[in-house]
């Protein structure tokens, strides 16, 4: 009983997701749905990958390890069944984490590493806040 509003918000946020992406796949949207679709799964290869990588330091390594552990307890700052703002500090430990990780890396590795569409490595860039150093690098 306890466990089922944790569930309900999870469905109804799949949810959500799955018509977002319906909706720019049916609105011709094709690369932006491929892009949401893909994006988390997209990051975990990225920091996998980046896990591997001479670029990133043994402290980020450790950081991403700290992450997985936060992210697999069920322990949360917010927890998860507040509907809204329950999954908001995993979001936000996500993107700083990404951000603490790629800063260590030039924009080059990390496109290398970036298994989805351009599009989407470019909000990658931007929050990892190199896309000041990306553009220049196209120059």
């Amino acid at each position: 009983m306890g466990f089922t509003w944790p569930i309900l918000v999870l469905a109804g946020l799949l949810a959500l997701y799955v018509v977002g992406v319906a909706l720019l796949f049916a609105t011709g949207r094709r690369e932006n749905a491929r892009a949401l679709a893909g994006f988390v799964p997209d990051c975990a290869v990225l920091l996998s990958r980046l896990m591997r990588d001479p670029c990133v330091t043994r402290r980020r390594k450790i950081l991403v390890g700290a992450l997985v552990v936060y992210l697999a307890s069920p322990i949360d700052l917010i927890p998860d069944f507040i509907p809204g703002i329950g999954l908001l500090d995993d979001a936000i430990l996500v993107a700083v984490v990404l951000r603490r990780v790629t800063r260590g890396c030039e924009p080059d590795q990390l496109a290398t590493h970036w298994p989805g569409p351009p599009a989407s490595l470019a909000v990658v860039f931007r929050l990892a806040g190199v896309s000041d150093q990306q553009e220049a690098s196209k120059d």
